[in-house]
């Protein structure tokens, strides 16, 4: 067998140098982040922050539904390296393989999270394992006080605040100024079994049975379905009645205030409960760049940065060193940090089988539907 030559050694090693490097460079992960979150739910500095201080470019995207989230992620290849499921789908994903497990070494600011908070998280999410929780908050009803009351005329308020979107004889009288429910199965099914005195996320079929029945007596009197455009159909005043979540509210409240529209907005707080959810920052099975996931999910995990998510949106975050840092309106809002009684009266998010999914989605489009 003849030697190579010379020269088509040294080309043989250039190649293989080149290849070398070529690993090398792929190793280290481009700066560029890809982030996929609920709308309305971040501060205006937190990513040019973040931005500045790591070179890494930010791609931000929006959903408004859990559902639109889950089909991307089992399609697979969505290109994102952050989303931001709420807990129970979040078990849901992980346990489809859907997910990666964090790497706790990377992120030394689990320190400041809320033992409490994490122990809960902890119920769906053994060892938190696989997510980190963005924001916290609950799902209620929010009104517009002036034109609820006007519609009601001289019936008063009741005091089941469910009723108001839950019973004819009030959502009836506030169909002509409007009335909003959330467009998700897996938030308007839950709040219907827990006005009918049933476990939110129940696993018992038979206890379904009288979902449909409800919503059918209520779906004359809903004027619109939507997850985020609700927030500023509040605030100017198109809509005084919604099935909505506690942050949009009260988001809703501050752009009535800022822009001085005169629409004096309330989140309000069941004497029975509302539901809780917890959105979690989780890394796709499938990242592209993992390791600029876990830094900003560190970076989020400061103090100030957490506290900088609850002075925008009105959502209570979970790291106990941010408190502090909230404004006062936000920070001693009932409405958005929980009272000890008001949390110990909500319904927590539990995990679902598809079996339960497809049941509530069921339910939910023939209520949509009006068929």
């Amino acid at each position: 067998m003849k030697r190579p030559a010379p020269a088509l050694l040294r080309c043989l090693g250039a190649l293989t140098l080149s290849a070398v490097a070529l690993t090398a460079a792929q190793a280290q992960e481009e700066k560029v982040l890809n982030v996929y979150n609920w709308s309305d739910y971040i501060a205006e500095d937190t990513i040019a922050n973040f931005e500045k201080e790591t070179g890494i470019k930010v791609r931000y995207d929006n959903f408004d539904s859990n559902e639109v989230l889950h089909a991307k992620l089992v399609a697979g290849k969505t290109g994102y390296d952050i989303v931001v499921p709420s807990s129970y789908w979040a078990k849901l994903q992980a346990d489809g393989g859907l997910l990666q497990k964090l790497d706790k070494s990377k992120l030394p600011n689990l320190k400041n999270l809320d033992p409490a908070l994490q122990a809960q998280l902890a119920k769906l999410d053994p060892g938190n394992q696989f997510g980190v929780n963005w924001l916290w908050g609950y799902t209620t009803v929010g009104i517009n006080v002036d034109k609820v009351k006007a519609a009601l005329g001289g019936m008063p308020m009741p005091d089941n605040v469910w009723d108001l979107v839950f019973k004819p004889e009030y959502i009836s009288k506030l169909k002509s100024c409007g009335v909003s429910f959330l467009d998700s199965p897996t938030e308007v099914v839950p709040a219907a079994l827990h006005y009918l005195g049933k476990p939110a996320y129940s696993r018992n079929q038979a206890d379904y049975a009288g979902v449909g029945p409800l919503l059918k007596t209520i779906r004359p009197y809903v004027t619109l379905f939507s997850s985020s455009g609700y927030i500023n159909d509040m605030a100017n005043g198109s809509i005084c009645l919604a099935l909505g979540w506690s942050g949009d509210i009260n988001i809703a409240r501050q752009r009535a205030i800022d822009g001085k529209t005169g629409q004096k907005i309330e989140a309000l707080i069941p004497k029975t409960g509302g539901i809780l959810f917890f959105d979690m920052m989780v890394i796709p099975a499938d990242a592209p760049h993992p390791d600029n996931a876990h830094k900003f999910i560190n970076y989020i995990l400061r103090p100030e940065v957490a506290a900088g998510l609850s002075n925008k949106v009105n959502y209570a975050n979970p790291n106990a060193e941010s408190r502090k840092l909230v404004k006062p309106e936000v920070a001693n809002n009932p409405s958005v940090f929980l009272s000890p009684t008001d949390l110990a009266k909500m319904q927590a998010p539990d995990a679902l089988t598809s079996d339960i999914r497809r049941t509530m989605t069921r339910l939910y489009t023939s209520f949509k539907t009006g068929m």
